[in-house]
């Protein structure tokens, strides 16, 4: 059975690939390696990218942590005192053009063992890649989708419709009656106990999950990168990256894990872009591509429909 080194392995060098190929699609900048260590167990790689021809501010974070659970965390999952140990790779870029999307994966491993001797440990996997348009372009959300479900039927058929639809509920400004983006994939939990596949199985499905990473991003770097955009564009570009924020930092669960167990802030909050804006009561032009996106953050859109 693959271990936890075997998996952290996997991690790094995913990791590394993917840094690697996002230095040579952006051309100009490079990666700035931070490594850090969390005093109560563990540590991690963070990977930066700033002020690039493609990439306006980027993260690529390896993590591997380890220690007691608070109790926050262990009531909240149905469990007694617990040692926890949490690894994974998690990725956001934001864009200098407009016209590019903003892109998020998180792949993860987790596993819990009681204090109680005769309590059972338990492990799982989760992740997911989604995807935030400041302008929704139906042919690239059809792209991105069949991407997504060729990765899901690889391993399960039914995953995609299955995951796709937790990503609708999960990646949704709740507060703003919107979804963040055109989602994508969305898992959690996902383990022997409740699912018809092997750990080895459910590793596979994970490491596939984030080989994707790259090809995906690639054909949006190659559609977009320099598309010529003005002022008016950049000014929605930051609203939307607002929005990002207020989902990141009022919803997301993986932010709150990660504060809730003194993780380090600043590789948790690599997620948010350098600049952002807020409009009071923003109302778009009527028939503009900017009231055209805002239509369609929708959950339980057919997006494959349109590759």
């Amino acid at each position: 059975m693959t271990s936890r080194n075997d998996i952290e392995k996997r991690f790094k060098a995913l990791q590394k690939k993917i840094c690697d190929a996002l230095e040579k699609l952006d051309g100009k900048s490079a990666f700035r390696s931070d490594q850090w260590t969390r005093p109560e167990g563990g540590g991690g790689l963070t990977k930066v990218l700033t002020d690039g021809e493609v990439i306006e501010k980027g993260g690529v974070n390896f993590s591997a942590v380890h220690g007691h659970a608070p109790k926050k965390i262990t009531d909240a999952l149905g469990f007694g005192p617990s040692k926890f140990y949490a690894t994974g790779v998690s990725i956001v870029l934001h864009p200098q053009n407009p016209w590019m999307p903003i892109i998020h994966m998180n792949i993860r491993y987790f596993d819990m063992s009681p204090e109680d001797p005769e309590a059972e440990s338990t492990y799982w996997f989760g992740g997911g890649i989604d995807l935030t348009p400041h302008y929704v372009d139906l042919k690239d959300a059809g792209f991105f989708h069949k991407a997504l479900k060729t990765v899901c039927d690889k391993s399960d058929p039914m995953y995609y419709d299955r995951f796709k639809k937790w990503a609708d509920d999960y990646f949704y400004i709740r507060h703003r009656k919107e979804t963040r983006g055109i989602g994508g994939i969305f898992f959690d939990r996902l383990n022997e106990m409740n699912e018809q596949h092997s750990f080895e199985e459910l590793w596979d499905f994970v490491v596939n999950v984030g080989e994707q990473f790259i090809p995906v991003y690639q054909y949006f770097v190659e559609k977009y990168a320099h598309k010529p955009y003005d002022e008016p564009h950049k000014q929605w570009q930051l609203l939307r990256r607002g929005r990002y924020v207020e989902f990141n930092l009022v919803w997301d669960k993986g932010t709150k894990f990660g504060l809730d167990t003194d993780g380090r802030t600043e590789s948790i909050l690599m997620s948010l872009p350098a600049n952002a804006s807020w409009s009071y009561d923003y109302q778009p032009i009527a028939g503009s591509d900017e009231e055209k996106t805002l239509s369609l953050l929708k959950k339980d859109i057919d997006w494959i429909s349109y590759a």
